[in-house]
């Protein structure tokens, strides 16, 4: 699921170039590297990345491998309910006792192998059980800016990974309540990683969301009647819900499970997030392209094109520089870039900074 309209790291994210887009961890754009932890588990003829129609060739020409049909770009955003079923259709079109997983293009991991090792568990007991699976990732501290699941008893193992009914989900929480998680045991960050049989997600649908269910078996039909898909999304996408497949389905099923993550995991939510994944110089600095510091600490440097950026006696800023725009702001208050953004959008011509 690739369908970010780039916001949170702006000015580097733009709409027409977002976060999935970008090598914000690494060297390549994060949907590449979503798809490469793929190899060996799923091959490219049976990955589906699902976007914004606008930014199909960028993805086409980020994901070589994959073939061009199977990237697929949505006429306007419905959030990932929508794309949750459109994933399920394609899959049970293609096989109607398929198995899928639901994946972010833009989560940074390192533990390939143990990602692998989890998805492959996942999906062995999505064949034969009829729950709609997720992988929970164990909190390392106490964040507020992820939800999370509860987990309650033990329903099985599979290749020595146990996993857990899910009691409940929970919206993102004040640090209080994150630190009582914490101190309580038994929950889970919530990744948006689902894995089940494509059956069992639409019959989700159909019970929780059964609008949403319904424009998918109009898709199907007019697919079965010889349409493409291009002009069936077109007819049918923009009257479907704008809602999360958290609050539409999720929160709502009773047959949702849990395995707990094999490998390391991070959103990568906000500029800040690049100082768990790069290398900082003695005083803390992390820098990307040219940078002059002097009794500068804790600053995050991202230049671009060879323009030097110079910073003198500051401390735990943000600055991004790229050749139409410039980012300043304290570490702390990088969450608020949406803020900020609609005073750019209101400037003269801002939809060109956007």
């Amino acid at each position: 699921m690739a369908g970010g309209r780039g916001e949170r790291f702006w000015p580097q994210s733009r709409q027409a170039r977002p976060k999935h887009l970008l090598p914000i961890v690494g060297t390549q754009p994060m949907v590449t590297q979503t798809v490469a932890r793929l190899e060996g588990l799923v091959p490219p003829e049976q990955v589906f990345i699902l976007t914004n129609i606008e930014h199909v060739a960028a993805v086409r020409a980020a994901c070589p491998n994959i073939p061009s049909e199977q990237i697929i770009g949505e006429p306007v955003g419905r959030d990932t309910a929508a794309a949750a079923a459109l994933a399920a259709l394609l899959v049970r079109r293609r096989d109607p006792a398929g198995v899928l997983a639901l994946l972010p293009a833009d989560a940074a991991i390192h533990n390939d192998a143990g990602f692998r090792a989890s998805l492959g568990a996942a999906f062995a007991t999505a064949t034969k059980e009829d729950s709609i699976l997720t992988i929970g990732v164990k909190p390392s501290y106490p964040a507020t800016g992820y939800g999370y699941l509860r987990c309650g008893k033990k329903l099985g193992e599979q290749t020595g990974q146990p996993w857990f009914k899910v009691d409940k989900f929970v919206e993102k929480p004040n640090l209080a309540t994150a630190e009582g998680y914490l101190a309580q045991g038994g929950y889970f960050w919530n990744v948006g990683m689902f894995i089940t049989r494509a059956s069992v997600l639409l019959a989700a649908f159909q019970q929780h969301a059964p609008a949403i269910a319904a424009g998918m078996e109009e898709l199907d039909q007019r697919l079965t009647g010889g349409a493409t898909l291009t002009e069936t999304l077109a007819a049918v996408y923009p009257g479907l819900l704008k809602i999360s497949v958290d609050y539409a389905v999720m929160e709502k099923a009773t047959n949702v499970a849990v395995f707990e993550a094999a490998f390391d995991w991070d959103d990568v939510g906000e500029w800040p997030a690049l100082v768990r994944h790069a290398t900082a110089d003695a005083a803390g600095n992390v820098i990307r392209g040219h940078a002059a510091l002097y009794e500068a600490r804790d600053n995050i440097v991202i230049s671009e094109g060879g323009h030097l950026v110079a910073l003198l006696g500051v401390q735990d800023l943000v600055v991004v520089q790229t050749p139409d725009a410039t980012l300043v702001c304290p570490k702390s208050r990088a969450q608020d870039l949406k803020k900020l953004l609609q005073n750019v959008a209101a400037q003269p011509g801002g939809a060109n900074w956007l």
